[in-house]
């Protein structure tokens, strides 16, 4: 094979994989990373704060003895978590507000929300 045909062509992979790769960066900046534990019947923290118009990754840690249902409504989120586990939930980008999460077995306790401005 003709060399200048195989550089050319090497050339325009590597363009294609580099200007792919920039949406993937763009997109990592978009998301902010929030951490709530699970603990005796409460959440900490309880109350945590994220900006407009980014997509929240949320990792909650149950370090309890008994599952527990992370749940919010206005977050449209669920998820049971088994003692001494943790698990992950996305959430798309959200106006300026408080959205609330509670532990569905626990609701009367373990409430928190995330304000977002």
């Amino acid at each position: 094979m003709d060399t200048r045909i195989l550089m050319q062509a090497l050339r325009t992979v590597l363009a294609a994989a580099l200007f792919a790769a920039v949406p993937v960066a763009a997109q990592a900046q978009d998301v902010v990373e929030l951490k709530i534990v699970a603990r005796d019947g409460r959440f900490e923290p309880a109350e945590l704060v994220a900006p407009v118009g980014k997509r929240l990754h949320i990792e909650i840690s149950n370090d309890g003895k008994a599952p527990i249902e992370f749940e919010s409504k206005p977050l449209k989120v669920e998820k049971v978590i088994a003692p001494g586990t943790r698990a992950f939930v996305t959430v798309n980008p959200l106006k300026a507000g408080d959205y609330v999460f509670v532990d569905e077995f626990n609701e009367k306790n373990a409430r928190g929300r995330i304000i977002v401005r």
